[in-house]
């Protein structure tokens, strides 16, 4: 597997919809599919497995929006989005989306069938979580692909064997994997930060006949590449390499980054600070009012703040002020508005709703506030490494904990504590959060998850307090996540983000979305997306 981004798996990507493991991720798909097939589509096959979580959740999260967006071209934060159903019928492509028992075991499988007059792909992907992607096979030949290399993928006639020496001596290639096809020929692609050049390939086809050749363009932010090497991947790691120094948190996230993306120190807070400005653009189009039909929640943080302003809140400091910011951005994604995934879009607003508002209350600058993301940046990397963001792998745990483990780090730092102090503080908040089961009220990533933030950051606020004041964590911030993910392995598969449980399945819940299904199907109409 690559090694992880800050950028890429942690704090992003920007994008619009409800779920970054669906939506964003979906795109990401989507994007490569159309690679796949050279930008032209005629006919699509989408298969979900019974038994995961995308039978019952890809209308309504944001899956169906995002790999159409995709299949389309468009980027993450695309404002016609939310309309790529209909976009897609009126380009003309036949779309089929069926149900099917195939027993995937990761519950987020998008297997798709593309052809156009010419030929016919098909290509199996799973959402891992935060956006991020993996490509396990292509025409049914298993590879790896995550989309951080520009991918030059050719269809052989003999064993590509003897081709391999001809294009690493050709190009700089990152990595070449092999596989035999359905048909009896070869797959083989190409990994590299380039696409394989003409001649490249000239010179592969004057050893081997070549059927076919297409080129995918690499999809994260942060590129891959060969023998890339990173100062610690592990909590304990990064503590044991910095001894007793008691480096910033924030220092050891840019030391971090700067070795993953070959980016210096200035460039990494650059990008940290663009994030923190898009995020406070966003905060304040939620409190002056979002608008969208298909969402379980109007705008209510309005209200929130004029009842703040005028005292008649009861008295909590910094955190009303959080709250506001936290219920805010909830609202912003739940209209379709651009959020920054961080690390999930369900989990959007606890970190940059913590530390926006709390550094506004202590009068800090907007590059205070990114190297406070940066200190809960790489607290997500040790939760990306170990385990997931995804709520279908491990339930809402796996989101709002990381989430509130992360801005507690980050809120550490905007106080000026010590690494440890940070660390303690990531420990201990998410320890409060572990068995945290994912049900979306009527199958929406509004409710309970805009509690769930709140929560979250004020767990987060009242975890770095004590921190400050040296209370102990006890257990280890790499042993909170491995006990995490074992207890996400206990947990039945209905509180995993699969609509199936919890408030999902009350009838409230179940009345609200029946409710919303005839709104959508009185607008939609024939859309021809289904």
């Amino acid at each position: 597997m690559t090694t992880v981004s800050i950028f890429n798996d942690v704090i992003g990507p920007v994008m619009r919809g409800p779920s970054s493991s669906h939506c964003a991720a979906a795109l990401r798909i989507g994007r490569l599919a159309r690679d796949l097939m050279g930008g032209e589509l005629t006919e699509v096959l989408v298969e979900f497995d019974r038994a995961g979580s995308l039978p019952s959740t890809h209308e309504s999260q944001g899956s169906d929006m995002g790999l159409f967006g995709g299949l389309l071209g468009w980027e993450a934060d695309d404002e016609r989005l939310p309309d790529s159903p209909q976009a897609l019928a009126a380009s003309g492509v036949a779309l089929r989306i069926e149900t099917v028992d195939t027993g995937d075991p990761h519950p987020n499988t998008y297997r798709l069938t593309l052809k156009n007059s010419r030929e016919q792909h098909s290509i199996t992907a799973i959402s891992t979580g935060g956006g991020m992607i993996e490509v396990l096979s292509v025409d049914g030949t298993p590879l790896h692909m995550d989309g951080g290399y520009h991918s030059t993928i050719m269809w052989l006639d003999a064993d590509p064997e003897p081709v391999i020496g001809i294009i690493n001596s050709s190009m700089a290639a990152d990595g070449v994997q092999t596989g035999r096809t359905a048909h009896g020929g070869w797959l083989l692609m190409v990994e590299a930060s380039a696409f394989a050049e003409d001649d490249v390939i000239q010179k592969v086809e004057a050893a081997v006949r070549v059927r076919g050749v297409k080129r995918l363009e690499r999809v994260l932010p942060v590129p891959s590449r060969r023998d890339m090497s990173v100062p610690f991947s592990s909590c304990a790691e990064m503590l044991a390499s910095d001894t007793d120094r008691q480096t910033p948190l924030w220092q050891l996230a840019v030391k971090f980054e700067r070795a993953r993306g070959l980016f210096s120190e200035e460039e990494v807070i650059a990008k940290m600070t663009g994030i923190v400005r898009i995020l406070r653009k966003s905060v304040q189009i939620g409190i002056d009012g979002t608008v969208y039909e298909d969402r379980v929640l109007g705008h209510q943080s309005g209200k929130f703040q004029d009842l703040m302003n005028a005292g008649r809140l009861l008295d909590g400091g910094a955190l009303n002020r959080i709250t506001l910011y936290v219920t805010a951005l909830m609202e912003v994604k739940s209209s379709m508005g651009v959020i920054v995934a961080a690390p999930t879009a369900g989990a959007c607003a606890a970190l940059p709703g913590a530390v926006i508002g709390m550094a506004e209350a202590m009068g800090k600058s907007e590059e205070d506030m990114a190297r406070a993301m940066l200190a809960a940046g790489v607290i997500g990397v040790f939760i990306a490494t170990r385990w997931t963001f995804a709520a279908e792998v491990g339930g809402c745990q796996a989101e709002g904990g990381a989430a509130a483990s992360m801005a507690a780090a980050a809120l550490v730092t905007l106080a000026g504590g010590t690494r440890d102090q940070a660390v303690a503080a990531a420990s201990m908040a998410f320890q409060s959060m572990l068995g945290l089961i994912c049900d979306p009220i009527a199958n929406r990533v509004e409710a309970p998850c805009l509690g769930k933030n709140v929560m979250a950051a004020a767990n987060a606020l009242c975890c770095a307090n004590m921190a400050l004041s040296g209370f102990d964590p006890l257990i280890p911030l790499d042993e909170v996540i491995d006990a995490a993910k074992t207890v996400a392995g206990m947990m039945p598969r209905e509180h995993r983000c699969t609509a199936l449980g919890g408030l999902s399945i009350t009838p409230a819940s179940l009345n609200l979305e029946r409710k919303l299904a005839g709104l959508k199907a009185n607008s939609c109409g024939s859309c021809g997306c289904h």
